[in-house]
């Protein structure tokens, strides 16, 4: 019977990251945990009661009567599956606001760290191999060219029926979020030392699934 395996996985917008930590979760039997949406569905209840995302105090207040749990795969706010409302384009816009919130990513780092106290787990997100789990067994850093995260972006939100977008759009707050992810106060998206870096540019998600199961396995 194997050790409880912690993974951790983090990167920039549309690197791929959820992607692929669910296909790995699934070869490798391993909770997932999608940090991302954690910061995702605060958003949405923020937005949803006319919060102004700037507007701290409101956030850090409404954030202290929400419940953001997993189930099944699947993200519940406050007790309602949130899983398509999240990825939303106006969320991509604004979760970087919500998320460089000191006080927020504190809460959100202890729930994450509760979770990952359960099972072997795989985990993604901004900070997970620098803050939230600094200890993992593997660290993985996924990126890819701006060019390439916006375009996969923008192929997804047009298969989701959004409207009204455009390449450029997305390029824009790809880059937005980049800059506010990369230069925050409190845990900013950075590479973990120990960390293997994978650029995906170039890659089909299939390969980067096999190099990270290949890793993890030792061949």
């Amino acid at each position: 019977m194997r050790k409880r395996l912690v993974v951790a996985v983090d990167g920039p917008a549309g690197s791929g990251k959820s992607t692929i930590s669910k296909k790995v979760a699934d070869i490798l039997n391993l909770e997932y945990i999608d940090t991302g949406a954690m910061y995702r569905a605060l958003t949405l209840k923020v937005i949803g009661n006319g919060i102004d995302t700037n507007d701290e105090d409101s956030i850090l207040r409404i954030m202290a009567s929400t419940s953001i749990y997993f189930m099944g795969n699947h993200i519940y706010l406050d007790g309602t599956r949130v899983d398509e409302k999240i990825r939303e384009n106006i969320i991509n816009k604004y979760v970087s606001d919500v998320a460089k919130i000191k006080e927020v990513r504190r809460e959100m780092v202890k729930m994450q760290q509760k979770l990952s106290k359960k099972s072997s787990v795989i985990m993604d997100g901004r900070d997970i191999g620098t803050v939230v789990l600094p200890h993992a067994d593997f660290k993985f850093f996924i990126t890819a060219s701006i060019e390439e995260r916006a375009n996969r972006r923008y192929k997804e939100l047009l298969s989701k029926g959004e409207k009204n977008i455009t390449y450029e759009q997305i390029f824009s707050e790809i880059e937005r979020r980049d800059r506010i992810d990369s230069t925050r106060e409190v845990a900013p998206l950075i590479k973990a030392e120990d960390a293997y870096e994978i650029d995906t540019t170039n890659m089909t998600i299939q390969q980067v699934v096999d190099e990270i199961i290949n890793i993890v396995e030792g061949r």
